[in-house]
């Protein structure tokens, strides 16, 4: 029986104007009941925090970033600090997505350094890990997240990562229409909260929410969450409609 709370979380990534992110909040805030008894969070871009957060002010749904710079502040043109997004209104950021991984640079170094600014600011950090459709088939999946939890958690202790949720997306599964079965999503799950109780302790493997992330939809989420390992969903393109988010979020109504 599980006893960690659920994390249904929208990324939004490159996706719409101010004016269309304050929509959708506005929707999803009248569509999502105060009582939901999971946790739920979306990330828009960063020029549409500050007004959404705004929409969402009392509601259950709270306000993540898609990112952020390891540095308090400094000659770091275009980059976004932990003491900015606070200052916007954040609860989460998701560190080290897949996207930002290959097409920006980030190394599982960079992902430590951001978890550590993250933390330091009481953000909620959703660290993210997974393997491409290559490595899967050459059955390098397991020494592919022992790397990525090894590297990206490197020198912290148990009590540093007390609101630590990591989010396993399959490369493969992002954007593609294909998802893991809910028992390969298992099997990954188990396996990496193996990894984290030998790390850190049974207490935090116990605690930590550990997300699904790849073409998640309302026709796949009932069988996904009743996985023991399942904490909850980082959902991409499902997430941009509310209606269709919201179906995902009630998934237990």
């Amino acid at each position: 029986m599980k006893n960690r709370k659920p994390l249904i979380a929208g990324n939004w990534k490159m996706f719409k104007t101010c004016l269309e992110a304050v929509e959708t909040a506005r929707q999803l805030v009248k569509l999502i009941p105060d009582n939901t008894t999971v946790d739920v969070m979306i990330a828009p871009p960063f020029t549409s925090l500050m007004p959404v957060s705004d929409v969402m002010k009392g509601s259950c749904v709270s306000l993540g970033a898609q990112n952020l710079f390891w540095e308090p502040e400094g000659a770091y043109t275009g980059e976004i600090s932990s003491g900015m997004l606070v200052s916007a209104g954040c609860k989460y950021v998701i560190i080290g997505h897949s996207e930002r991984r290959q097409y920006f640079g980030e190394t599982d170094v960079t992902v430590n350094k951001k978890i550590k600014a993250a933390i330091k600011d009481n953000l909620i950090p959703v660290v993210c890990v997974g393997e491409s459709e290559k490595e899967r088939e050459s059955s390098h999946t397991f020494s592919v997240l022992d790397k990525q939890v090894a590297k990206g958690l490197e020198n912290f202790v148990s009590s540093d990562l007390e609101t630590l949720v990591i989010a396993y997306e399959p490369i493969w599964a992002i954007g593609t229409g294909k998802t893991a079965t809910s028992k390969q999503a298992q099997a990954v799950h188990q396996y990496l909260r193996l990894l984290i109780e030998k790390k850190f302790g049974n207490n935090l493997a116990n605690s930590v929410r550990i997300l699904y992330g790849g073409s998640v939809k309302p026709d796949n989420i009932k069988e996904l969450m009743l996985m023991p390992d399942v904490d909850g969903t980082l959902v991409g393109g499902a997430s941009l409609n509310a209606e269709t988010f919201s179906k995902i979020v009630n998934f237990q109504i």
